[in-house]
């Protein structure tokens, strides 16, 4: 018997045929969010280079130093301030009084702005800190500003400009004296 198949005997040879192939190996999906985390590292790396770059800077420089201003300039500045404030006399003697005040604690170590103006007297009456003239100076001087600052006297222009030299002389007369800028002209090597 004949029949009309085609031979099944070369099948696996020809290019047509649908035959099973062998697995491929598995395709690997990149991670979305990798690139993120890769980004994320490298600003990291970024701001630490900048840190250490600025640390690196700054300690090249060395400290900075703030020079300390003495307390006389200060005290000058402050009342040379004060001066705006001339037309309001009892603002003007607060600021003049605390900063005599503040000037004598700074200059002298005397705790003068905690205490009332008969106890900061009383107490420098016993000290050598200030002379006999700058001790009863000082006490009109405290006596006035207490009168504006607490019995609502109102002084004048003048007065007021009188207050003002009064603390600007006491700050003159104790502004203490630099070191000697000459040595002796009997030793000329030191000269």
């Amino acid at each position: 018997m004949k029949t009309n198949l085609p031979a099944l005997t070369n099948l696996s040879a020809s290019p047509a045929t649908n035959d099973i192939r062998a697995l491929k190996p598995p395709i690997e999906i990149p991670n979305g969010w990798l690139w993120v985390w890769y980004l994320a590292a490298l600003v990291v790396l970024g701001i630490a280079g900048y840190l250490i770059w600025r640390y690196w800077q700054r300690r090249a420089a060395g400290p900075v130093l703030i020079p300390v201003i003495p307390p006389h300039e200060r005290a000058r500045k402050r009342l040379q301030e004060a001066l705006a404030l001339i037309a309001q006399s009892r603002p003007f003697c607060i600021v003049v009084s605390d900063t005599v005040r503040l000037y004598l604690e700074e200059r002298f170590n005397f705790h003068a702005p905690e205490r009332t103006s008969e106890e900061f007297l009383h107490e420098l009456k016993a000290t050598e800190l200030l002379t006999p003239d700058q001790k009863q100076s000082l006490g009109e001087f405290l006596a006035v500003c207490d009168m504006v600052k607490f019995a609502r006297y109102e002084p004048g222009l003048p007065e007021l400009k009188a207050l003002h030299d009064s603390a600007v002389r006491l700050i003159d007369e104790t502004e203490p004296q630099p070191a000697a800028l000459f040595t002796t002209a009997a030793d000329p090597a030191q000269a």
